[in-house]
C-alpha cells in the first residue's frame, strides 16, 4: 500500500466553530513548514472570512469552469482550484452539486440503451435538480480523492518559515507553483452526527453492493447469454457490473483513507454542559466504527478572573466543562489531548485573528510535542483481529477464550459512553449487527464464533461482552 497523506477530519456539535478550528489547525501546521491542503465542505463565506481570501465559487453556482482538480491530485478531485492562503497553506471548497450532476449524466449515458428501450427521454444537465444528500456523496468523493494525493516523505518537522520563499526553499514546488507533495490534509466536515453517518457510508454501501451484485457472480459474465436462455430471464447488463466495479473501487479508496493510521478525527466544541453531553453521546459511535480522536478543541474560551459577575459566571461554567472534557477525553496512551482557543471578543476575521488562534494551538502548556496538525506517528494500534476493524489507535475487538472454566467464548467490544437501554444486538448468519443509540454497524463474526451460538451479552465498564457457546457438532472433540 502506498503512503497516504496525514489527514485530519474536523467535526463537532453545530455552532462550535469547526471551520475556524480547522483553519487554525491548518495554519499552525503550515507555520511549522508543512505543506497543507485545507478542504471545506461548508457553504461559501465562513472559511473565506476566516482566511481573508475568497475561494473560487463552485461551478454549479457560476455555470463556468472555475472548478479544477488540485495540483498533483486525481483528475476527478471534487474540489475547486486551491487558493494560497498563507505560506505553505492552500484552501479549496469541496463541491457536491456539480459532481453529482456529472455522475448522474454519466450513468444516463451508460444506461442509454435501456432508456431507449423504455422510451424515456434523456435529461438535460439544466433539468437535474440538486438532491438532498449530495453533500454526503461529495465528502465520500473527497476522501477517495485524498487517497490519490501524493504524500510527502516522512521526516522531522521543519522550522516555521518566515516567508513564502522559506517554504519554497524547504519544499520544492512544481512548475505551477504548487507543492509536489502534501504533508497534511485538513478537512472541515459537517456537524458530528452527520459526519459519523457519512464516514460509515463506505462500509455500508460496500455491504449493500456485495449483497445486490456479489463479486463471485461476475465470474459468469462470459456465460451470461447462455444463462439468460436457460433461466428464461434477462441477466444484468455489462454496464451494471462495470458501474458496480467502479463503485467498489471508490468505496475501497475511501475506506482505506478512513482506516489508515495517518487519519484521525478532531472534535471541536464550545465548552459548556451541553457540549460535554453532546461529545459524550458521540463516544459510542466513535468506538463502534473505530475512529481515533487525536484532539478535542474547545473554542471561544473566555478569560478567567473577570471582575464582571456575569462574565465570571460564564467563565466558571466553561472551566468546569473544560475539566470534564479533560477527564473524559485526554489520554496520553492514545495521544488524545485537549486544546483551548481563546475567545477574541468578536468573530474571527482575517489572517491576524487566525494567527492568534494558530498560536494558541501551537503553544499548549505542558504538551509542546503534541500539537494539532503535527505529523507525529499515531498511537500504536494492536491490529484488527477476528474480522472486526477498529480504527487506528482504537481498542481492538478481542475474543477471550473461557471454554475451560465457563464453556464460552467472549467477544469484547469497546463501547465507552454506551447506555444499556440503547444497545441492540442481532445475529444474522455469520454477521453481528451492533446498534448503540443512533449508531449502527454490521460486522463479520470471527471464524471461531461462526461455529457458536449467542448465549447472552452484558455491558460493563464501557465494554460490551457478547457470550458465545460452541456448537458441539462443529467443534473438534478434546480428549
Amino acid at each position: 500500500m502506498s503512503t497516504l497523506v496525514r489527514t485530519v477530519l474536523v467535526t463537532g456539535p453545530g455552532g462550535a466553530g469547526r471551520t475556524t478550528a480547522a483553519a487554525a489547525s491548518a495554519l499552525a501546521a503550515a507555520r511549522r513548514g508543512q505543506r497543507v491542503l485545507l478542504l471545506t465542505t461548508g457553504r461559501p463565506g465562513p472559511l473565506d472570512t476566516v482566511l481573508g481570501r475568497t475561494l473560487p465559487p463552485t461551478a454549479a453556482a457560476t455555470r463556468a469552469p472555475e472548478r479544477g482538480p488540485a495540483p498533483h491530485a486525481p483528475a476527478d478531485a471534487p474540489w475547486t482550484a486551491p487558493v494560497p492562503a498563507a505560506p505553505g497553506l492552500w484552501a479549496a471548497r469541496v463541491e457536491g452539486d456539480e459532481h453529482l450532476r456529472e455522475h448522474l449524466l454519466s450513468l444516463q449515458e451508460r444506461g442509454g440503451p435501456v432508456l431507449d428501450l423504455l422510451g424515456a427521454a434523456p435529461l438535460h444537465p439544466d433539468e437535474l435538480a440538486v438532491l438532498p444528500g449530495a453533500g454526503r456523496l461529495a465528502v465520500l468523493r473527497a476522501l477517495r480523492a485524498v487517497r490519490g494525493l501524493p504524500a510527502a516523505a516522512p521526516g522531522p518537522a521543519a522550522a516555521a518559515p518566515s516567508a513564502a520563499s522559506a517554504t519554497a526553499a524547504e519544499h520544492p514546488a512544481a512548475e505551477d507553483g504548487f507543492p509536489d507533495a502534501w504533508d497534511l490534509v485538513v478537512v472541515d466536515l459537517p456537524p458530528a452526527q452527520e459526519t459519523l453517518a457519512v464516514l460509515a457510508l463506505p462500509e455500508q454501501l460496500s455491504w449493500y453492493l456485495d449483497r445486490l451484485l456479489p463479486p463471485s457472480r461476475q465470474a459468469a459474465r462470459a456465460l451470461r447469454p447462455v444463462l439468460a436462455q436457460l433461466a428464461g430471464v434477462s441477466m444484468p447488463a455489462p454496464w451494471l457490473y462495470g458501474a458496480a466495479d467502479r463503485a467498489r473501487a471508490g468505496l475501497a479508496a475511501a475506506r482505506e483513507v478512513l482506516s489508515a493510521p495517518t487519519t484521525t478525527l478532531r472534535l471541536v466544541a464550545e465548552p459548556g454542559p451541553a457540549a460535554v453531553d453532546a461529545l459524550r453521546r458521540l463516544r459510542p459511535g466513535l468506538a463502534l466504527h473505530g475512529h481515533r480522536v487525536d484532539a478535542v478543541v474547545a473554542g471561544k474560551v473566555l478569560p478567567t478572573g473577570s471582575a464582571d459577575p456575569w462574565l465570571a459566571a460564564l467563565s466558571g461554567e466553561q472551566q468546569t466543562a473544560l475539566k470534564a472534557l479533560d477527564e473524559e477525553w485526554a489520554d496520553p496512551d492514545t495521544g488524545t489531548a485537549l486544546y483551548e482557543l481563546p475567545h477574541l471578543g468578536r468573530e474571527p476575521r482575517g489572517p491576524e485573528d487566525l494567527a492568534v488562534l494558530a498560536d494558541a494551538l501551537a503553544h499548549r502548556p505542558g504538551a509542546p510535542e503534541h500539537r494539532p496538525g503535527a505529523p507525529a506517528a499515531p498511537a500504536p494500534h494492536p491490529g484488527a483481529p477476528h474480522g472486526a476493524v477498529p480504527g487506528p489507535g482504537a481498542p481492538a475487538w478481542t475474543v477471550e477464550d473461557r471454554r475451560a472454566g465457563e464453556g464460552v467464548l467472549v467477544w469484547r467490544i469497546p463501547l465507552p459512553g454506551a447506555e444499556r437501554g440503547d444497545l441492540e444486538l442481532v445475529r444474522r448468519g455469520d454477521e453481528l449487527i451492533v446498534a448503540a443509540g443512533p449508531f449502527r454497524r454490521i460486522v463479520p463474526l470471527p471464524p471461531a464464533l461462526r461455529r457458536c451460538t449467542v448465549s447472552g451479552a452484558g455491558l460493563s465498564g464501557g465494554e460490551l461482552r457478547v457470550r458465545f457457546v460452541p456448537e458441539p457438532g462443529l467443534w473438534p472433540r478434546t480428549p
